[in-house]
């Protein structure tokens, strides 16, 4: 098993253990039947209401699933075991919040009536199974990233290629004068452009240094009238 499918092991891992908890604590875990009082009660309690410290480390779970690729080498190591604790603090949770006695005290925190019903009986539900069966696969991710994770790729490899990739292919000063000085070898655009006065040595691809070279469609429309006429005499003293 490569880097990459070892990481995607263990993120479902992650995500399936850290969602059953959570899912299975908002569901009743226990029913708790008065049947010797005078009107017989029934009471239902919920994972969350035995036990918030399941739920909670799921959510805990689920967190440490976004870190788990947003790290690489050992404080991924570092956050698999992590994982790895809140895993093993949802199975001991899971399975201390189901004993008889702290059922019917929390049955009894909820009813008053529940106390007043004499002896009652306690039924439990598979949801505790699920709970803890939630916290064995997370443990068991929290494990394989702790054991492999600092070998695996992090997610900004590749954007740290693209980065440099683009940095690589950037345009640089000499580039883009290369086209103005190619423009500035032909003899009839120095000429065109003494005329109108601009100085040819400049970079017209650069902002503020007058009109492009190249355009000659309106040749006496830049510059002020006596600037024209005094170039225009420059010109004719130079031939």
């Amino acid at each position: 098993m490569n880097a990459r499918r070892e990481l995607t092991a263990a993120a479902v891992l992650c995500a399936v253990g850290a969602g059953t908890a959570v899912l299975a604590g908002g569901r009743s875990w226990a029913t708790v039947r008065a049947s010797d009082a005078i009107t017989p009660l029934s009471q239902h309690v919920t994972g969350r209401e035995l036990t918030g410290g399941a739920v909670a480390l799921g959510w805990a779970g689920l967190a440490g699933l976004a870190a788990l690729f947003a790290t690489r080498g050992r404080v991924r190591a570092l956050v698999g075991a992590l994982l790895g604790l809140f895993g093993a603090g949802i199975v001991y949770t899971s399975v201390t919040a189901t004993g008889h006695a702290h059922i019917l005290q929390v049955a009894g925190d909820k009813s008053a009536l529940m106390r007043l019903g004499g002896e009652a009986a306690v039924h439990t539900a598979p949801w505790w199974l699920a709970s803890a069966a939630g916290g064995v696969l997370l443990g068991l991710g929290g494990l394989l990233t702790l054991v492999r994770g600092a070998r695996w790729p992090g997610m900004s490899a590749r954007y740290e290629r693209t980065t440099a990739g683009s940095e690589g292919a950037a345009v640089t000063p000499d580039r883009r004068s290369a086209g103005a000085r190619a423009r500035a070898d032909d003899p009839s655009l120095l000429w065109k452009s003494l005329d109108r006065g601009v100085d040819p040595t400049d970079d017209p691809g650069e902002p503020g240094n007058g009109a492009n070279l190249g355009d000659t469609d309106h040749p006496h429309d830049a510059g002020d009238p006596d600037d024209r006429h005094e170039a225009d005499r420059r010109t004719n003293k130079e031939r």
